[in-house]
C-alpha cells in the first residue's frame, strides 16, 4: 500500500503553483514606486513616504485599516460561473470603508481559500480585484490563497480582503464635525452592492421561482444572474476628488458607506449626539432591482429600508455652503447623486438619524 500524498488528501501542489504564476501580472498593474516588496517574498513592504501623496504632503498621518467579505454573494457567482466581479466586490467593501475617514487608499491583500487548487478560477478573482484596486488607486500587494478541501464543496470558495489607506490626522473625517445646518448628500450605488443577499437569493430563487439563467424583461431584458452580480461602486476617485478640491477648508463633515443596515443604522453611526440628520423619502432615485425583489418575496418596506442600502451607497454629510459645488463635481465626474436631508439640532434621547 502506498503512503499518504498531498495531492491525495485533495491538495494538488503543481496546480497551485500553476495558480500563483497566473497572478503577478495582474499585481503588477496595480502597484506604485512605493511598493518595495519583491514577488516571492513572505511579506508585503510599502514605503511610508507620504510626501508624495498630495502637493502640501502630511505632517501627521495618520493609518487606516478596513477589511471585510463578500458573503453570500459569492453563491450566485459560484452558480453562474462568473467569478471577475466578486473581485470588484470585495476590494470595493474594504476602500469603500476607508473612504469614510477621509482617508486615500494605500495599498490591498486578499484572502482567497478554495475547495480545490483552479488556477483559472482563482486568476479571475484576482483579475476582478487588479481592476477594482487600479479604479481605486491602491496597490494590490499580495494576500493568500489556502487550498481546503475538507472545509468547503467542490466549486465553493470564500473570499476575505484587508485594505490599509492613510489620512492626515488634522484632516480626519469621522462625523465630529457634522452640525445643524448640514446637507446629507447621498450618491447613487449601482444595486444590492455587497449586502442582505441572504434575504435576496430567498426571494429571487425560492419564493420567485427564479433561476440565474432567467431573464428579466422589466429591467432591461437582463438575466437574473446578471442583475444579481451587479459589483458594488467604487467611490475612491469621487471622494477623493471632492476631499483633494478643499485643501484649505474642510467641508465634509462626514462619509457613510451604507452597507448592511442601511441608511438609518450606518448614517446613525457617524452622527453625534447633539444633532439628528433627517432623510427625505422620495429625494432620490431607487433603482428598478429593490422593488422587483421586494415583491417577488413579498418583503415589508421597513425590512427593505432596514437591510438595503436602496439606491444610495454612500453619503457626504457636507457644510450647505459648498453643497452644490459638490454635487456638481460628484456629477461631473458621472456619479449620480442627490440632496436627501439634512441636520437639525437635537437632544441624545433622539433618533440620530430618521427617514420620514
Amino acid at each position: 500500500m502506498s503512503g499518504a500524498t498531498y495531492s491525495s488528501a485533495g491538495v494538488n501542489l503543481e496546480l497551485y503553483r500553476e495558480g500563483m504564476a497566473r497572478l503577478p501580472a495582474h499585481m503588477r498593474r496595480t502597484q506604485c514606486p512605493r511598493v518595495m516588496s519583491q514577488e516571492g517574498g513572505f511579506a508585503a513592504l510599502f514605503a511610508l513616504d507620504f510626501k508624495g501623496l498630495f502637493a502640501r504632503g502630511y505632517e501627521d498621518p495618520l493609518l487606516v485599516s478596513c477589511t471585510d467579505g463578500v458573503g453570500t454573494k459569492l453563491k450566485v457567482a459560484i452558480e453562474t460561473g462568473v467569478h471577475h466581479t466578486v473581485g470588484i466586490d470585495l476590494v470595493a467593501m474594504s476602500v469603500n470603508d476607508a473612504l469614510c475617514t477621509g482617508a486615500e487608499p494605500l495599498f490591498f491583500l486578499d484572502y482567497v481559500a478554495m475547495a480545490k487548487d483552479d488556477p483559472a478560477l482563482l486568476e479571475q478573482i484576482v483579475r476582478g480585484i487588479a481592476d477594482a484596486c487600479v479604479e481605486s488607486g491602491c496597490a494590490l500587494v499580495g494576500g493568500e490563497t489556502a487550498i481546503l478541501p475538507d472545509m468547503y464543496h467542490p466549486g465553493e470558495y470564500d473570499l476575505a480582503g484587508f485594505c490599509v489607506g492613510v489620512v492626515e490626522r488634522k484632516r480626519l473625517v469621522d462625523g465630529r464635525q457634522i452640525q445643524p445646518g448640514d446637507v446629507a448628500i447621498g450618491m447613487a450605488s449601482s444595486g444590492f452592492h455587497s449586502n442582505g443577499y441572504s434575504l435576496v437569493r430567498k426571494a429571487v430563487f425560492e419564493m420567485g421561482g427564479l433561476a440565474a439563467a432567467d431573464r428579466v424583461p422589466a429591467i432591461g431584458d437582463r438575466t437574473v444572474g446578471d442583475l444579481l452580480l451587479t459589483p458594488t461602486r467604487l467611490y475612491a476617485k469621487p471622494v477623493k476628488t471632492v476631499l483633494g478640491h478643499y485643501r484649505v477648508k474642510q467641508v465634509v463633515h462626514g462619509i457613510a458607506h451604507i452597507t448592511g443596515g442601511g441608511l438609518v443604522e450606518n448614517l446613525g453611526r457617524i452622527v453625534p449626539d447633539s444633532v439628528q440628520v433627517v432623510l427625505e423619502r422620495g429625494s432620490w432615485t431607487v433603482p428598478a432591482v429593490f422593488p422587483w425583489v421586494q415583491g417577488l418575496g413579498t418583503i415589508a418596506a421597513d425590512e427593505m429600508e432596514r437591510v438595503f442600502n436602496m439606491g444610495i451607497g454612500m453619503v457626504l454629510v457636507v457644510s450647505p455652503h459648498f453643497a452644490e459645488s459638490i454635487q456638481k463635481q460628484l456629477a461631473d465626474l458621472g456619479h449620480d447623486n442627490f440632496r436627501i436631508g439634512t441636520v437639525a439640532a437635537a437632544t441624545a434621547a433622539e433618533a440620530r438619524v430618521v427617514l420620514r
